[in-house]
Parts: structure tokens; C-alpha cells; sequence
């Protein structure tokens, strides 16, 4: 009966060790189970990325699992995205619809979605417009693709509600107009990429796109547009090119316009400059508020105001209250029909505020530019050579005379005769334990055949500077050899002076 008791304690035991890896087990099925079931038929569930790209869909699966960070839903055939499609989905961040169907995007598509979703590709569809409705609930998105559809108008407001917006792209579509107006005042202050090449633009409203921030002017993309040729545009291109912008820069031979708005005559901006010659006086450039110029350098002023190209009449005021008008005074400063002003070489006492005034009949507009001009350095006409090539110079010197104190062999002069060592001296320097002789040999040129220290041996073809001080090991061997190697040492002297010197 003991036995009996002890072998059942015993199997109880192990039966409660062995229940908990089927516990164990039993809920990871369930697990597995519960997520397999969420995940669309023929898609591909891996940790937060939901990928159904090529399956034939027509619509946005019904029960998606809530757990996806990235929804891949490319090459399809989905033609609209229908109110709260995505709702449930609180983890998205990344959504890709590219080469679909879409032409419409009902309102509230994004409701109850992701508010933390940053990139949105739309691109490849069939979309016409872009509404104001479209984006309303995507505050935090940073990326939208829109490049390749169909889109022929934007509303102003189409885009008021992405304040976090950083880059755009609209670029193969048909637009006729964009309003920039709305981005400067909807307050994207972190957009810096706006793609608009390639569509159908005849003109552009440089009023509203000088008003953009600088960051915003270097990343927009205007080349491949049907644009008719027009000195305003010429000059706000060849700004862009002068300040470097990578929009001009990686883009200069499709930067085109048409003239007269025939589509087979199109020229290049920057390769036929030739025909934009007449726009250096008819131009309406753009001009920056605080311009900054060494004192001495030309200086030409712009005058950008909004009755620019109605044929108004122009005049400055400089900050000394002198009024200048077409084509300026005393030849120092000249100004052209366009209201440009040019200074051959101002002076510090030039600097100051500059005041543009244009009128048309009754209408006025004025328009103020700051000149800085900054002082001439007082070292640019004899400039001293600085430190650091100063530096370079002694360097360079003193390797041209290192390698010809190295490489140039010496002239071959007779060996100088030396008298043979008396015996009394190799005697004396023998028995005091050779600590001078051994110092007198580190200061002649002749290198010794093998020096008495162990373990240290100099070959009598290797060419030195400097040797290494002996160590006092020596005993009364030196003086004994002294008299044995004298001739070998007048060879050495002989073999020395005519060798080149060479570092070990």
C-alpha cells in the first residue's frame, strides 16, 4: 500500500509538470487561431505588416487586423475608397494604394482610422480631383503620392487640413492651375518638396510663388510644363539658377516654354538664352527684401510690386531722398524701363533703404529693399601669405633638401690618410674598460663592422645616420681588435664617403 501511495504522489507530480507546456501550447494555437482568423484571405500577415498587393481586389478587405502598421494594398483593381474603410485601423502609419482603379475618395474614407498614418501612396489611379473632404482626418501625414492620375483641379482647400505635410508629389498629371496662395497661407510651414513637373501649367503666379518660403521655393519641381514663354519667368528660372536650387540644377534642359503657345515650339530657358536678351529691360525679375553687397561690386535692384506688367511708370527714392527716374542720374546709377535699378560701384555711405514706387493711372504701389553695403577688407590688396601656407612652403622646402641631401651622391675626394693607432693608446683604452672608445665611435662616420654589445649587429652594406649609443659591455677585447681593424676601418672610410647616405 506505501508503495502504491508513493508511485501516485509520484505520477501526480509529473502529470502537473507536464500540464504546463500543454497549457502552454493549447494558447498559442488559440493565439495563432485568433490572428490567422483576423488576416484577409491570400494576404500575408508578419508582425505589423498586412500585405495583399496583386490578389484582383475591387474593394478594401471588410476585417482587417488592428495590429497593422503598413496595409499593402498595390496593383489591384479598387476603384473608390468608401467611408470609414480603414476604421478600426489605430496602428497605420503607412498605406499604399499605387496602380488601382481609384477615381474618387468618399468623405470620411479616413475617419476612425490611424492618426498617426505618414505616408499615403495614391499614385497610379484615376483620380480627377482633389477635395477638400479627401484628407481631412490625416493631420499627422507627412508623405502624399498623387503622381500619374488624371487630376485636373485642385481646390484650395484640398490640402488646408495636413498641416504636417512635408513632401507632395503631383507630378504626370493634368493641372492647368495650382493655387499657391493657399499653401502660404494655410500655414505648411514644414512642407519642402512640391512636385508639380509634367502637367499642363500655361503660366505661373509669381506673385504668390515669391511670397513661398525659400525652403519651399528650393524644392519646387516646374519643369516639363506647357509654359509660354514670358520674361517673368525667364528671371524667376535664372534666379533659381543662380541660388544653386536643385529644382533647376538636376532639371536645366527641361525647363521649357512655348512661344506664342505653339506646342511644337518649345525652347529652353537656359540653352536659348539668346531669345530672353530683350527681358534684361523688359523683365519683371523677382527681388528679395535685404540684399547684402561688398562695397565696390555691382548692385541691381528690382521693383516687384503688384502693378508689374500693366505698363506702369517707375521711380526710386535712394535713402539720401534722391529721386531717380529712366535712365538714371550721372551715370552712377542707371535704371531701365522696368523699374530695375543698377549701381556700378556702391559705397558704404550708399547703404540704407531703397523705395520702388509704380503707378498706373490713379493706382500706386511701393515696394522697399534694404542695401547693405558691406566695407571693403583692408587686406585684400596685398594679402600676406597666411599660416597655413606659409607652413606647406617651409614643409615642401625641407623635403626637396632632405631628398637632395639623400638621394645626390657627394663629390669623390681622395680618403684622408690616417695615422695607425699607437699601441700604448689601444693598450691604455683597453684598460679602461673602453667606455670612451666606445663614445668615440658613436661620433665617427665610419660604421663598425659588428658592435660588442649581444644580440646587436649592423650589416656593412646598410647605410646610417645615426647609431645608437653602445652599451659599456665592452671589456679589454677593443683595444686588442683596435690595431687588427685599422685597415678595415680606412676601407669603411673609403666605401663611406662614397656611398649615399640613406635613412635606416
Amino acid at each position: 500500500a506505501a508503495v502504491r501511495f508513493a508511485g501516485g504522489i509520484m505520477l501526480a507530480a509529473v502529470l502537473q509538470r507536464a500540464q504546463w507546456p500543454v497549457v502552454v501550447l493549447m494558447v498559442c494555437v488559440r493565439l495563432s487561431a485568433v490572428r490567422g482568423a483576423a488576416c484577409p484571405p491570400r494576404c500575408l500577415c508578419t508582425a505589423d505588416i498586412l500585405s495583399c498587393p496583386a490578389l484582383d481586389l475591387d474593394r478594401v478587405p471588410a476585417a482587417l487586423p488592428a495590429y497593422a502598421a503598413t496595409l499593402d494594398l498595390n496593383h489591384n483593381r479598387i476603384q473608390q475608397l468608401e467611408p470609414g474603410a480603414f476604421q478600426g485601423l489605430l496602428q497605420l502609419e503607412v498605406l499604399r494604394l499605387a496602380h488601382n482603379q481609384l477615381s474618387a475618395i468618399r468623405p470620411g474614407a479616413f475617419r476612425n482610422s490611424s492618426g498617426r498614418l505618414r505616408h499615403l501612396d495614391l499614385s497610379s489611379n484615376q483620380l480627377l480631383v482633389l477635395k477638400q473632404s479627401d484628407f481631412q482626418e490625416l493631420a499627422a501625414l507627412e508623405e502624399l503620392l498623387l503622381f500619374n492620375n488624371r487630376i485636373k483641379h485642385v481646390e484650395s482647400t484640398a490640402l488646408s487640413g495636413l498641416t504636417g505635410l512635408r513632401k507632395a508629389y503631383l507630378s504626370h498629371n493634368r493641372l492647368t492651375n495650382f493655387p499657391f496662395f493657399s499653401i502660404r497661407t494655410d500655414g505648411h510651414r514644414q512642407l519642402t518638396l512640391l512636385d508639380l513637373s509634367s502637367n499642363r501649367l500655361p503660366k505661373l503666379p509669381l506673385a504668390d510663388i515669391s511670397g513661398l518660403p525659400p525652403a519651399l521655393q528650393e524644392g519646387l519641381y516646374l519643369h516639363n510644363n506647357s509654359l509660354v514663354c514670358d520674361c517673368a519667368m525667364f528671371s524667376l528660372f535664372r534666379l533659381w539658377d543662380q541660388k544653386g536650387f536643385a529644382s533647376v540644377r538636376f532639371f536645366r534642359q527641361e525647363h521649357v516654354c512655348l512661344v506664342a503657345g505653339v506646342q511644337r515650339s518649345g525652347i529652353s530657358f537656359f540653352l536659348h538664352q539668346r531669345y530672353f536678351e530683350p527681358c534684361n529691360m523688359t523683365a519683371t525679375p523677382q527681388q528679395e527684401a535685404s540684399v547684402s553687397v561688398k562695397a565696390g561690386a555691382p548692385l541691381l535692384l528690382h521693383c516687384v510690386t503688384s502693378l508689374s506688367g500693366r505698363g506702369a511708370v517707375f521711380f526710386w527714392l535712394t535713402p539720401q531722398l534722391e529721386y531717380v527716374a529712366p535712365p538714371g542720374n550721372n551715370g552712377s546709377i542707371r535704371m531701365f524701363a522696368n523699374g530695375s535699378l543698377a549701381m556700378a560701384a556702391p559705397q558704404e555711405r550708399d547703404s540704407g533703404i531703397y523705395v520702388c514706387v509704380a503707378q498706373v493711372r490713379r493706382l500706386n504701389d511701393s515696394r522697399e529693399v534694404n542695401v547693405t553695403v558691406l566695407p571693403r577688407p583692408a587686406t585684400d590688396a596685398t594679402e600676406p601669405f597666411n599660416t597655413g601656407f606659409t607652413t606647406l612652403l617651409g614643409c615642401v622646402v625641407s623635403l626637396l633638401l632632405v631628398l637632395v641631401y639623400l638621394y645626390l651622391t657627394p663629390c669623390r675626394c681622395p680618403p684622408w690618410p690616417r695615422p695607425r693607432p699607437l699601441a700604448a693608446t689601444a693598450q691604455s683604452q683597453g684598460k679602461e674598460g673602453g667606455a670612451g672608445s666606445a663614445q668615440s665611435s658613436i661620433l665617427t662616420p665610419t660604421p663598425p663592422a659588428s658592435t660588442e654589445g649581444p644580440g646587436r649587429k649592423v650589416s656593412s652594406n646598410k647605410h646610417v645616420v645615426f647609431l645608437e649609443p653602445i652599451r659599456e659591455q665592452q671589456n679589454g677585447r677593443l683595444g686588442a681588435e683596435s690595431q687588427q681593424r685599422a685597415g678595415e676601418t680606412d676601407s669603411y672610410m673609403s666605401v663611406f664617403s662614397d656611398t649615399p647616405i640613406m635613412l635606416p
